[in-house]
């Protein structure tokens, strides 16, 4: 699978990039990297910034993953592409690292680029591509802005998108290839602290009814609904545990908390949920 293209800081950039024609201007979330290509066959394969992933799905990336394989519209692709094979998809699972988004708005998996027909597919048409097989691609901020123009160090970073505060920074692009990732410096790169991890089945029992709640519940349940989907034990049970791991990322795996535990205990939550609302 073709390997992450590089975002290098402004200093670092090819100097053409400022020098002669147009800027398109994207958010830059803070989300993990993930990347996937369709086979043959139709199904999907994935990897991060580093590794491709076999049959199984680190967990970590699980909810990205399943909101890619729900979403993406293989026959789209089928139908634009002779060899599904040669395409590959770059973007961020969004889960909580060092900005805490809306995650109830923030869509799990954001494009960023596409690789095809030997090249990077140019900034425009990268948004029609996602929009077109059914994903969110990174939001634009500004398009078709003079390079000779843009300074880096004058720029005023706009607000995100996906939360309320400032972007995480803007990943600047032009149609020749060219990439620079501007850092926000007032956005934090740290990772939040979070609450103290341990390893015991309590604890994460424990965590598991602070935020498994009646009103997270009720949350998916309404988005499935909105989505015409059944509000089955499966469905309610994935999105609400996508939903917590997303906010508590940290939490849940880079700590030691009892994953399997608060799993067990999140299906206890939904079983009764839905006993309650029958």
């Amino acid at each position: 699978m073709k390997a992450f293209p590089s975002y290098p800081p402004p200093a670092e950039a090819p100097a053409e990039l400022f020098e002669r024609g147009h800027l398109w201007l994207h958010e830059l979330v803070d989300g993990a990297p993930l990347r996937f290509q369709a086979r043959a066959d139709g199904r999907l394969r994935f990897g991060d910034g580093v590794r491709v992933f076999g049959d199984d799905v680190p967990p970590a990336y699980d909810h990205a993953v399943r909101h890619v394989r729900e979403s993406f519209d293989r026959g789209a692709l089928r139908r634009a592409v002779d060899d599904v094979e040669s395409v590959v998809f770059f973007g961020r699972a969004m889960h909580r690292r060092g900005v805490d988004y809306d995650w109830d708005a923030t869509p799990n998996f954001i494009g960023v680029d596409v690789w095809s027909d030997g090249q990077y597919r140019q900034p425009d048409r990268v948004e029609k591509i996602y929009a077109r097989l059914g994903l969110e691609p990174l939001n634009t901020v500004r398009a078709e802005v003079r390079a000779v123009d843009f300074d880096p160090d004058a720029y005023a970073f706009p607000d995100s998108a996906w939360y309320d505060g400032p972007a995480a920074g803007v990943l600047l692009r032009n149609k020749t290839g060219l990439r620079s990732a501007l850092s926000n410096p007032a956005v934090g790169e740290g990772r939040s602290g979070g609450e103290r991890a341990t390893d015991t089945v309590e604890d994460a029992e424990a965590f598991a009814r602070r935020h498994v709640t009646t009103g997270r519940l009720d949350g998916a349940a309404r988005r499935l609904r909105a989505e015409g989907r059944p509000v089955t034990f499966d469905a309610l049970y994935e999105r609400v545990v996508d939903s917590v791991a997303r906010a508590h990322h940290d939490r849940l795996f880079a700590g030691t908390l009892d994953v399997r535990a608060f799993r067990s205990a999140a299906a206890e939550a939904t079983s009764e949920y839905l006993a309650e609302h029958e």
